[in-house]
């Protein structure tokens, strides 16, 4: 039989997603999660002992494999002949609010934001960057709006506790307001676009 920790390596390669411990003690048929886990650290080690293009990393809650970050300026070159969409200002303006307040509603980004999120949201949803985590208990019971676990692997990021420190803090408006929303159907007439994503737990 191979070597167990090339075996991770394998699958590591082969996934496009980021693989929990767990996944990959069900591949291997091991005992229990610890187990894979420090198969995981072993191949990590040997990684970094050995420098080599890429690298294995723990994001969103599992393992990957990637390319080594001090070789982004290669990989930028590549990605210049792409035709790839990026995230525009105002996505990314929206799913910051979104990461560092959730659980948020749209009349809350719409009142931080000063402009109209709508748009902004079908976008992000389809993308699969942000998901509906419920309703809010106010009138018109807006949507309320999180990020994804593939918000985390975009990002790189373990969780959300990762996301980088601001100073200062972000004040969501408080709204008698999701009343307002209300009045002008807003929150009446949005329709759920579907789970848009993995589920993550919202920070507190």
């Amino acid at each position: 039989m191979p070597n167990p920790v090339d075996v991770v390596e394998a699958i590591l390669f082969a996934s496009d997603v980021p693989l929990e411990a767990e996944r990959i003690r069900e591949v291997l048929d091991l005992e229990n999660a610890a187990a894979a886990r420090a198969l995981a650290e072993e191949l990590m080690a040997r990684y970094e002992a050995d420098p080599r293009g890429l690298a294995i990393v723990e994001v969103g809650g599992g393992y990957r494999m990637v390319t080594r970050p001090d070789l982004a300026p290669w990989l930028v070159r590549l990605a210049r002949a792409r035709t790839r969409v990026r995230l525009s200002r105002p996505a990314l303006e929206t799913l910051a609010i979104i990461a560092y307040k959730q659980p948020v509603s749209r009349p809350e980004l719409d009142a931080v934001r000063g402009v109209n999120s709508e748009a902004v949201l079908d976008n992000l949803l389809e993308r699969r960057l942000v998901r509906i985590g419920g309703r809010k208990e106010a009138p018109g019971r807006p949507f309320l709006y999180e990020t994804t676990r593939e918000f985390l692997v975009a990002f790189g990021l373990r969780d959300l506790d990762d996301l980088p420190k601001v100073e200062g803090e972000l004040v969501i408006p408080d709204l008698a307001g999701d009343a307002a929303a209300a009045e002008h159907g807003q929150a009446e007439t949005e329709q759920d676009p579907g789970p848009g994503g993995t589920d993550v737990p919202a920070r507190g």
